[in-house]
Protein backbone atom coordinates (compact mmCIF):
# COMPACT_ATOMS: atom_id res chain seq x y z
CA UNK A 1 0.00 0.00 0.00
CA UNK A 2 1.37 3.48 -0.67
CA UNK A 3 0.13 6.92 0.60
CA UNK A 4 -0.18 9.96 -0.74
CA UNK A 5 -0.64 13.82 0.78
CA UNK A 6 -4.59 14.29 0.95
CA UNK A 7 -4.35 17.64 2.65
CA UNK A 8 -2.30 19.97 4.67
CA UNK A 9 -4.27 21.25 7.77
CA UNK A 10 -3.74 24.47 9.80
CA UNK A 11 -4.33 24.37 13.42
CA UNK A 12 -6.13 27.64 14.10
CA UNK A 13 -8.08 29.52 16.60
CA UNK A 14 -10.95 30.83 13.63
CA UNK A 15 -11.21 28.30 10.64
CA UNK A 16 -13.32 30.30 8.49
CA UNK A 17 -10.72 33.71 8.59
CA UNK A 18 -7.64 31.63 8.64
CA UNK A 19 -8.86 29.83 5.41
CA UNK A 20 -10.23 32.73 4.02
CA UNK A 21 -6.94 34.45 4.02
CA UNK A 22 -5.18 31.26 2.74
CA UNK A 23 -8.08 31.43 0.25
CA UNK A 24 -6.71 35.01 -1.13
CA UNK A 25 -3.46 33.88 -1.00
CA UNK A 26 -3.82 31.16 -3.07
CA UNK A 27 -6.37 32.91 -5.52
CA UNK A 28 -9.21 30.23 -4.54
CA UNK A 29 -12.52 29.61 -2.98
CA UNK A 30 -13.11 28.42 0.34
CA UNK A 31 -15.53 25.36 -0.01
CA UNK A 32 -18.77 25.59 0.83
CA UNK A 33 -20.15 25.46 4.62
CA UNK A 34 -17.20 27.25 6.12
CA UNK A 35 -17.28 28.09 10.02
CA UNK A 36 -15.28 29.09 12.95
CA UNK A 37 -14.48 25.48 13.45
CA UNK A 38 -13.57 24.13 10.37
CA UNK A 39 -12.77 25.43 6.58
CA UNK A 40 -11.33 23.99 3.43
CA UNK A 41 -10.30 24.63 0.00
CA UNK A 42 -10.14 22.15 -2.57
CA UNK A 43 -12.67 19.37 -1.90
CA UNK A 44 -15.07 19.95 -4.34
CA UNK A 45 -12.61 19.77 -6.97
CA UNK A 46 -12.60 16.43 -8.10
CA UNK A 47 -9.48 16.45 -10.85
CA UNK A 48 -7.02 18.56 -8.28
CA UNK A 49 -4.15 17.61 -8.19
CA UNK A 50 -2.53 19.15 -5.49
CA UNK A 51 -3.67 18.40 -1.67
CA UNK A 52 -6.58 20.12 -0.36
CA UNK A 53 -6.04 23.18 2.55
CA UNK A 54 -8.23 22.35 5.91
CA UNK A 55 -8.26 24.16 8.89
CA UNK A 56 -9.55 23.28 12.33
CA UNK A 57 -10.32 25.53 15.43
CA UNK A 58 -7.88 24.43 18.03
CA UNK A 59 -8.15 25.85 22.12
CA UNK A 60 -4.78 26.59 22.43
CA UNK A 61 -2.70 29.58 20.74
CA UNK A 62 0.36 28.91 18.44
CA UNK A 63 3.28 28.72 20.82
CA UNK A 64 6.96 27.67 18.37
CA UNK A 65 7.89 27.66 15.25
CA UNK A 66 6.28 25.96 12.94
CA UNK A 67 7.97 22.18 12.25
CA UNK A 68 6.36 22.03 9.10
CA UNK A 69 5.43 24.64 6.43
CA UNK A 70 4.15 25.63 2.79
CA UNK A 71 6.38 27.17 0.21
CA UNK A 72 5.07 29.04 -2.46
CA UNK A 73 6.69 29.39 -5.94
CA UNK A 74 6.31 32.96 -7.32
CA UNK A 75 7.61 34.73 -10.71
CA UNK A 76 7.70 38.49 -9.40
CA UNK A 77 8.70 37.41 -5.52
CA UNK A 78 8.61 41.00 -4.67
CA UNK A 79 5.32 41.54 -5.80
CA UNK A 80 3.57 38.56 -4.41
CA UNK A 81 5.27 39.56 -0.97
CA UNK A 82 3.89 43.15 -1.34
CA UNK A 83 0.40 41.39 -2.22
CA UNK A 84 0.34 39.08 0.51
CA UNK A 85 1.64 41.34 3.07
CA UNK A 86 -1.48 43.33 2.32
CA UNK A 87 -3.43 40.23 2.75
CA UNK A 88 -2.66 40.64 6.29
CA UNK A 89 0.69 38.66 6.14
CA UNK A 90 3.76 39.56 8.04
CA UNK A 91 7.39 39.78 6.64
CA UNK A 92 9.62 37.54 9.72
CA UNK A 93 12.62 37.40 6.87
CA UNK A 94 14.27 37.90 3.94
CA UNK A 95 16.83 34.77 2.76
CA UNK A 96 19.29 34.35 -0.24
CA UNK A 97 20.75 30.54 -0.02
CA UNK A 98 23.00 30.24 -2.88
CA UNK A 99 21.07 31.39 -5.82
CA UNK A 100 17.82 30.41 -4.30
CA UNK A 101 16.20 33.55 -3.06
CA UNK A 102 13.22 33.97 -0.65
CA UNK A 103 10.70 35.56 1.95
CA UNK A 104 9.63 34.00 5.24
CA UNK A 105 5.88 35.39 6.15
CA UNK A 106 3.59 34.53 8.55
CA UNK A 107 -0.38 34.53 7.81
CA UNK A 108 -2.79 36.59 10.46
CA UNK A 109 -2.39 33.29 13.40
CA UNK A 110 1.48 33.41 12.90
CA UNK A 111 1.66 30.26 11.07
CA UNK A 112 5.15 30.53 8.88
CA UNK A 113 5.32 29.88 5.04
CA UNK A 114 8.04 31.12 2.45
CA UNK A 115 7.39 32.32 -0.91
CA UNK A 116 10.58 31.45 -3.05
CA UNK A 117 11.48 33.26 -6.44
CA UNK A 118 10.79 30.98 -9.21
Amino acid sequence: MTNRLHALTFDCADAAELGAFWAQVLGQELDPGAGKQFASIGTQETDRTGPCWYFAQVPEGKSAKNRMHPDLLTDDLDAEVERLLGLGASRKADVEMGSMRWTTLQDPEGNEFDVIAG
